[in-house]
């Protein structure tokens, strides 16, 4: 198994030591799963900055980019070729058993040519799916110790691998491949690496996952001191390694760009955390140190590349204790800017640095910082040695521990003096290495620790040892005893001899004696043991046992013999038990011959065991004996039974025998129980139910048969047959005596009857009653008679009466044993229905048939729902809500006469008779009043009961209109004007205002409707007359409208002209041209036109008439001329014709100056001269404005290239 760096997809510039590419790697052996012995898993280590391309078994090419580890599986165990890059060349060294891959720089003499780059593609090795990691997978491998060791907690961080489909071939590699890429082509390839990875992984991975640890990055110090040891091993020099692209991906430009901006970023970002500063070592002790150092700044090395520096970095600190060229080690890994590192050692000189890391990017390590811990006390010792004993002394030794700085100049040894209390007194102190205890007792234990003293103090104790004397051998041990007996072995134990101290090392022999075989004992076990177990004997066999205990000091006389003997083996299994005899539905007898195998000793008892059914596999005992026949009894009938025999003897239970099956002949079923009615009897019919007979007879039962008879004639007689466990009987007479008897039937015929079973019918319930006859006493009273029915066996006990308006639908009304009832509470002129029906204790018996009656008429029902009158109702233009009360009521029912009319009660002395209507307005009431308002209905018998009282009140009077005005007129609209409040009022005002227009069709529209005082009547006609009116409203109503006023709008002006055209005659003379409008509504249009010349300051009107021209002549020359034009309307009115000036158009320059024309003057020139005329107005603020815009552009541009980028 090798592990081996593979170079790829770049040109390697001359290498440096510090970037070897895993040339002091061990090589892990990684078992594959489900693969041959000659399969082995290859990790190719690719550096940062490198990338490693392979085929995929698919054919596909994968390219996966370092710092990453990938497994990969080789079929015939061999290392893959490695293609080295032009003036390298690669070698295999052997360093502690560990097989290593060297890529080496040839020698400074050797000048490379051209050489094609061979793509580095591994055919012969698959890459190992199983152990490729996935992108946020990262295997952790545990820190490991020793120089040719993996750096500790390398986590190698592996990137997703990119998928093509084909490749280009790459260029090859000329001398200049060794040249520094340029900085900006660097920037461009790590920009493109960043997009690259940001697709691939995708922004929701990134989202999710979770923040790199600093763990998970490899030590750089620790990668840089391997590989420098094994530079120096080989006694090679390496320059430093560059990454450089050589191949190109089809339609990859846009790729390139964007790695080229992402190196220029992580150059930046790795040039930042580079830029540390030298910690600071604080609080040295013997075994700590507090470290504090700064974060990364750019201002250390000037490097303001990053727009936006990280806000919180990792950091790992690495300690040296073997100088500042020696193997670090990571002893924190974290975020804080300050570290206590612990478990140091002391009088120890240390070097200390630390690496920033960011998103898996490190930085160089800072600047190492030495110190020394301080001295102290010693480590504490190792226990003392024995070094010789004898029965009254001890000889220890001990070797010196760890003097931490300061020298051992004595030692302290303490013992218990055999008390074995836990109590240490000292025993020896000095500078010697060993010490002899003397005058101590035989055979005694002896607990010691040991202390080492130097100039900083005393060390910690050892660790406690017990030590023993020397004493004389054993004496003569007891006699072993037997633990357990089996068929082929036999357990042991005995007990040490007799004043044998504890702890003395005593060890004993146990002999056997086997009389058969003839050789006297022989020994079978030796050890420390108090037990042991002797195997490989004979069943049922003598041996006989002693035991001898020994020590360092001599043997012990054997102990007394003892005989035991194994246990017997248990028998086989007897013979297959027979039936001796015929076999009986209930009993059969059996024998059996006893096993040919005894185990070696004799049957002591049988058991025979019986299982129901041919698959049962409960087995139940039914002998237990020495005798070999037994009678099987107890048994069903047509049942299945499996018999079995097994012996016991002295050795055990024997197997059991092979089963007998036994089959007993069928019988008739035993006696049914009597069959039991379900429930309570009923007068006609009874429903019986029974149950399967206790005795089956060894066959299902297949049928019933229940016969019946009445109990005093004794003539049974089959009502029901079949294999149901129920049945109703019908047919029944009530309060008659019945006996039921029953018996069951299987494959071997009927069984015997079942004992009777005697059942009473219930009594029935009455016959139907005869209708009742119904008299009626009132319109709200009548009452109902009945006779006593047949009571069907029983008294009857009461009597239901029914009553109801509809017949499918009534109501008990009485429920007794009375014979009439009186029924109130009717309607008058009302049809009801009634029945009757009589109950005795069977039950209720049949309804009567229904009897109609009909109560007279009466006076109509009081009158309901008495309330206002909803509006639509009093929309009329005599009701006065001041002295007016509108009222509605509904319907009552007229109790069989019509009704004729109704009786309004409101407070005056005489009533208000109304006609048949269910609404009425009260009128000339006093406003402002409450009422109390009650009614009643007539018919031809009666008046009827008043209503509820209904409190009403009516309003007071509403305000008189108020008086309308026109402020202002114009030719589109009128501004009305109304009132002495202010023009502008709140929506709470109590008086609201209705304002009304006439339509050309003679009505009034609504044109506003609110609390304000003034109203803009809009889009109206010119010189045309309009009719108003208004309304005041308040609390209490509406009050009466105005009188009409008339307001007539004025006439309109005319519209305004566009931009006269002026045209040019000769020097002096020009013509102004301007449209033509229609007349307005008869009325003939006029134009007015005004001119300024020069430095006037007014306008001087030159022309008035009905033409759309002038000529104007007399111009003075270099002069600037001004003209404008506006239409005048002519009406006519009765006291004469009125002028209409509408607005003027706007203003027209003419710049008159003397033309001296050539001799030959072209057409062209002469439109160009005719049409000159300087920028309007409107032209000129469009040419501001676009000037604007362009410098406001301008301002923008200038702003976001300089200020902001």
């Amino acid at each position: 198994m090798y592990f081996f760096s593979a170079m790829a997809e770049h040109t390697p510039p001359p290498l440096d030591s510090s970037q070897l590419l895993g040339t002091d790697m061990p090589l892990l052996p990684v078992p594959l799963v489900g693969g041959d012995g000659t399969q082995q898993v290859i990790l190719v280590q690719v550096n940062p900055g490198e990338a490693l391309t392979i085929r995929r078994e698919d054919g596909q090419i994968q390219c996966i980019a370092g710092p990453a580890q990938v497994p990969m599986m080789s079929p015939n165990g061999s290392v893959p070729p490695i293609f080295v890059p032009p003036g390298y060349f690669q070698q295999v060294i052997e360093d502690n058993g560990v097989r290593r891959v060297l890529v080496i720089p040839q020698a400074p003499e050797f000048h490379p040519s051209n050489h094609p780059s061979v793509h580095p593609t591994l055919p012969g090795f698959i890459p190992h799916p199983s152990l490729l990691p996935a992108p946020h997978q990262r295997p952790v491998y545990s820190p490991v110790t020793g120089a040719t060791d993996l750096a500790s907690q390398y986590i190698p961080q592996y990137h997703v691998p990119y998928t093509y489909g084909d490749q280009e071939s790459h260029s090859p590699h000329a001398r200049s491949g060794f040249a520094h890429r340029d900085e900006r082509t660097s920037k461009t390839y790590e920009r493109l690496q960043k997009k690259l990875k940001d697709r691939q992984v995708g922004p929701k991975d990134k989202m999710n996952s979770p923040p790199p640890s600093p763990h998970k990055s490899t030590p750089l110090s620790d990668m840089q001191n391997e590989l420098e040891k094994s530079q120096n091993s080989v006694g090679l020099t390496t320059g430093q390694v560059k990454p450089k692209q050589v191949g190109k991906v089809k339609g990859s430009p846009r790729i390139d760009a964007e790695t080229q901006e992402k190196n220029e970023e992580t150059k930046a970002l790795q040039a930042l955390l580079s830029s540390v500063n030298k910690p600071v070592v604080s609080d040295i002790q013997a075994r700590s140190v507090v470290l504090t150092w700064s974060p990364p700044s750019s201002e250390i090395n000037g490097n303001s590349d990053i727009s936006k520096p990280p806000k919180s970095y990792c950091y790992e600190v690495l300690l040296s204790s073997s100088g500042k060229d020696g193997r670090f080690k990571t002893v924190y890994s974290g975020e804080e800017t300050s570290v206590t590192v612990n478990d140091l050692r002391p009088a120890t000189d240390y070097h200390l640095k630390f690496v920033a890391e960011y998103n898996s990017l490190q930085g160089t390590p800072s600047e190492a910082v030495s110190f020394t811990t301080a001295s102290c006390e010693p480590d504490s010792p190792f226990p003392p040695k024995l070094l010789n004993r004898t029965k009254n002394t001890i000889t220890l030794q001990w070797k010196p521990p760890c003097d931490n700085g300061s020298k051992i100049h004595s030692y302290l040894l303490e013992w218990d003096e055999g008390k074995g209390n836990g109590e240490f007194c000292q025993c020896f102190c000095g500078s010697q290495k060993q010490y002899k205890v003397t005058k101590l007792s035989p055979a005694t234990e002896y607990t010691f620790r040991l202390a080492a003293k130097n100039d900083m103090g005393l060390s910690g104790f050892s660790e406690e040892v017990l030590y023993c004397t020397s004493g004389s051998a054993p004496s003569t041990p007891a006699s072993p005893e037997l633990i357990k007996a089996g068929v082929t072995w036999l357990s042991l134990q005995w007990s040490k001899p007799s004043g044998t101290p504890s702890d003395e090392g005593v060890s004993y022999v146990l002999e056997m004696e086997d009389e058969i075989s003839g050789y006297g004992f022989k020994p079978k076990y030796d050890g420390d043991d108090l037990t042991s177990t002797v195997k490989n004997l004979r069943r049922s066999t003598k041996y006989k046992f002693r035991v001898i205990a020994y020590n360092s000091e001599g043997k012990s006389n054997p102990s007394d013999a003892v005989e035991f003997s194994t246990s017997p083996d248990k028998p086989g299994p007897p013979c297959k038990p027979v039936v001796k005899g015929k076999v009986h539905a209930q009993n059969f007898k059996i024998t059996w011959d006893p096993p040919k195998d005894n185990g070696g000793t004799a049957v002591s008892k049988y058991v025979v065991e019986m299982a129901y059914g041919s698959n049962g596999n409960k087995w139940d005992m039914v002998y237990s004996g020495i005798v070999r026949e037994h009678t099987c009894d107890h048994l069903q009938p047509g049942c299945s039974y499996r018999i079995r025999v097994y012996c016991i003897s002295d050795g055990g239970q024997s197997p059991a025998s092979d089963v007998l099956l036994v089959q007993t002949p069928f019988v008739p079923p035993g006696p049914c129980l009597p069959p039991r009615p379900v429930g309570k009897a009923r007068a006609r019919d009874v429903q019986l139910r029974w149950a399967y007979p206790q005795v089956d007879g060894g066959s299902d039962i297949t049928c019933f048969s229940l016969e019946m008879s009445p109990a005093e004639l004794d003539e049974p007689r089959e009502v029901h047959f079949g294999s149901e466990l129920d049945c109703t009987i019908s047919g029944l007479l009530p309060g008659k005596t019945y006996w039921f008897i029953l018996r069951a039937a299987n494959k071997a015929g009927y069984g015997p009857y079942s004992e009777k079973c005697e059942i009473t019918t219930a009594p029935g319930p009455p016959d139907q009653c005869k209708p009742p006859i119904v008299v009626c006493r009132s319109a709200t009273c009548t009452i109902a008679n009945w006779e006593m029915p047949y009571g069907n066996g029983a008294e009857v006990t009461e009597y239901r009466l029914e009553w109801g308006r509809v017949e499918g639908c009534m109501q008990i009304c009485y429920c007794g044993p009375g014979f009439s009832y009186e029924v109130k509470g009717l309607l008058p002129a009302t049809t009801y229905f009634c029945r009757v029906q009589a109950v005795n204790i069977a039950g209720a018996g049949p309804f009567s048939d229904a009897v109609m009656c009909t109560t007279p008429a009466s006076v109509p029902a009081a009158v309901s729902c008495l309330r206002p009158a909803d509006k639509d109702k009093v929309d009329s233009l005599d009701y006065c809500p001041s002295t007016c009360l509108a009222i509605q009521w509904d319907k009552p029912d007229h109790h069989g006469s019509e009704i004729i009319g109704y009786s309004i009660d409101y407070g005056d002395k005489q009533l208000i008779t109304v006609e048949r209507i269910t609404w009425y307005i009260i009128r000339n009431l006093q406003p402002d009043t409450t009422f109390r308002i009650r009614v009643q209905a007539l018919n031809s018998i009666g008046a009827g009961p008043f209503s509820h009282t209904l409190k009403m009140k009516t309003k007071p009077l509403p305000p008189d209109p108020p008086r309308l005005e026109c402020t202002v007129f114009s030719h589109q609209t009128l501004k009305l004007k109304w009132g002495e409040g202010a023009a502008k009022t709140v929506a709470s005002d109590t008086i609201q205002y209705h304002l009304q227009m006439e339509h050309t069709n003679g009505r009034f529209v609504p044109l506003y409707r609110g609390p304000s005082h003034t109203y803009k009547v809009q889009r109206l006609s010119e010189s045309t007359s309009y009719r108003f009116r208004i309304q005041a409203c308040n609390e209490a109503g509406e009050g009466p409208f105005s009188d009409v006023y008339i307001f007539t709008t004025l006439r309109s002006p005319p519209t305004p002209l566009k931009v006269p055209v002026i045209k040019r005659l000769d020097d002096h003379a020009c013509e102004i041209t301007w449209e033509s409008l229609q007349p307005m509504k008869g009325d003939p249009i006029i134009y007015s036109v005004q001119a300024m010349t020069g430095k006037d300051l007014e306008f001087k009107q030159v022309y008035k008439g009905p033409s759309s021209s002038f000529r104007m002549s007399g111009l003075q020359l270099n002069c600037e001329h001004r003209f404008r034009v506006c239409a005048i309307r002519l009406c006519q009115d009765s006291g004469g014709p009125q002028e209409l000036i509408g607005p003027y158009s706007a203003t027209v320059t003419f710049f008159s100056q003397r033309t001296e024309p050539p001799a030959s003057i072209n057409k062209e020139t002469a439109e160009a001269t005719r049409s000159q005329r300087t920028l309007s107005d409107e032209q000129c603020a469009a040419v501001i404005l676009v000037l604007f815009a362009v410098f406001s552009i301008l301002i923008a541009f200038i702003i976001q290239y300089f200020v902001i980028k």
